[in-house]
């Protein structure tokens, strides 16, 4: 049996590396952010995911980011949500906001830093204390910390805006709003009696099906989560459907 006083001492050992080495913050790390667009705007309109002036509007609100490399990943990252928040100025309230992948960042920091987030003029003015914002902007760069969380749209169920490049035997349709993960790594699509059938990723957040034969509505979606959760929105393009139009499932990730 150990002794008392050798007890003692691991105990003394212990809570002197504790002091040293500090437990990190669970999930959060450490990133680099800029702004783009308008100060008080939501950066360009749509981006690299295809969302277009969505960006402006509810659920997004202009609260988005492009992405490096490491957090656009090729247009895989769209849709995902991360919380930020920017340290080491005085500017700054230290309090996280949450912003959702809308562009890709190509170059300049974006590639220069593992992870990099450039915001919005209204997403990067958050991260300031009240009557801050301005101040915080004109710094122009930040250091900060970063965490990806699920996305939550309040009940919003999942849009499919059909592009306006869909003909009878050709579909590709945007997908957004899904919550949770708020990615997607896989999709597939149902004709009217027909089995599943694999999608590809057209560019960013859209998806396409060449049928080389007139498509069969309703047209039923499976979607993959980033995660490898799994979703059926049934019948969700219905017959007569037309290109250009947004079709809203009845279902979301939960």
């Amino acid at each position: 049996m150990a002794s008392s006083s050798f007890l003692a001492f691991v105990a003394l050992a212990s809570s002197c590396l504790l002091i040293l080495h500090p437990p990190s913050v669970s999930g959060w790390s450490d990133g680099g952010a800029t702004w783009y667009g308008p100060r008080h705007g939501a950066g360009s309109d749509g981006g690299a995911c295809g969302y277009h002036g969505d960006v402006e509007q509810p659920p997004f609100s202009a609260m988005i980011t492009a992405g490096g490399s490491s957090i656009f990943n090729g247009g895989k990252g769209c849709g995902a949500c991360y919380q930020v928040r920017c340290i080491g100025n005085p500017a700054c309230s230290g309090s996280p906001v949450t912003v959702v992948v809308t562009d890709q960042c190509p170059g300049g920091p974006c590639q220069a830093e593992a992870a990099h987030f450039d915001l919005s003029g209204k997403a990067f003015g958050a991260m300031a204390k009240p009557g801050q914002d301005d101040n915080l902007r004109n710094v122009g760069k930040l250091r900060i910390q970063y965490n990806r969380v699920p996305c939550n749209w309040h009940g919003l169920d999942i849009a499919f805006k059909v592009d306006a490049g869909s003909n009878p035997n050709y579909l590709a349709v945007l997908i957004e709003d899904e919550a949770g993960d708020g990615d997607l790594s896989a999709v597939e699509l149902q004709q009217r009696g027909g089995s599943w059938a694999p999608m590809q990723e057209s560019w960013g957040a859209v998806w396409k099906y060449n049928a080389g034969s007139t498509l069969q509505a309703p047209i039923s979606f499976r979607l993959t989560s980033g995660s490898g959760k799994k979703l059926v929105a049934r019948n969700v393009i219905p017959t007569g459907w037309q290109a250009g139009k947004t079709y809203r499932s009845i279902v979301n990730f939960r």
